[in-house]
């Protein structure tokens, strides 16, 4: 295998477990937020805020996937 064939593997298994695993929390985090508004209608406020904060840092972890992908990429 040549070290450009390994080079792209490394890009695609990066963006792969990249985007995957923060799409799986992002649902996880959504459900468990409505499962819990459900329950408590009253504290939907709270419940939305710390949802929306814990969506942004699963968020942040795809883009720093991205952000290696493309070092990986453009970086000999």
């Amino acid at each position: 295998m040549s070290p450009e064939v390994a080079k792209i593997f490394a890009i695609a298994i990066v963006m792969a477990f990249g985007t995957i695993v923060p799409a799986l929390s992002i649902g996880w985090i959504g459900s468990k937020g409505a499962d819990a508004i459900g329950r408590n209608p009253e504290a939907a406020p709270k419940v939305q805020t710390a949802m929306i904060l814990a969506i942004a840092f699963a968020e942040a972890i795809a883009i720093y996937a991205l952000v290696m992908a493309l070092i990986l990429k453009f970086v000999e």
